[in-house]
């Protein structure tokens, strides 16, 4: 354990988040989403809730505020605008961690192709429908 890190963050998910650059994107899945197919590095969080999983992450990433978004969510299919109870969870815990825009919806198959490319994919335990994240990583900027 370490003093001020959020007890979820294991080392390998620590070693990502650490070596992503800004614009890097970290994608939070659920436990249906083909994981092991899609990622280029995999880290499990089995038996954490998603929303769990990103209030752990969003603790030491910063969001990427050059860009109009920074946060997309899959959107259901035939019904891109409803907001499923899980992202409305997302919401939440990133209006906690100051980011107080909109989570951005992607197409099931887009979301699927943007997940190929993240810097790493972190599944979850989470077994509600809809359960995905993808977060783009920010800059720290000079104090």
């Amino acid at each position: 354990m370490l003093k001020g890190i959020h007890p979820l963050l294991s080392p390998d998910l620590l070693h990502a988040l650490r070596s992503m650059g800004h614009g890097d994107e970290i994608a939070i899945v659920d436990a249906n989403f083909p994981a092991v197919t899609n990622a280029r590095r995999l880290i499990r969080l089995d038996g954490v809730e998603a929303p769990r999983a990103a209030q752990a992450i969003l603790s030491v990433l910063p969001l990427d505020d050059f860009q109009p978004d920074a946060a997309f969510r899959m959107a259901i299919t035939d019904d891109a605008d409803a907001i499923p109870p899980v992202v409305a969870e997302f919401e939440a815990v990133l209006a906690a961690a100051g980011y107080l825009r909109a989570i951005a919806p992607l197409e099931r198959f887009a979301f699927y192709e943007r997940a190929q490319t993240a810097f790493a994919i972190v599944v979850t335990g989470e077994t509600r429908l809809w359960g995905n994240l993808l977060l783009k990583k920010g800059a720290l900027r000079p104090a």
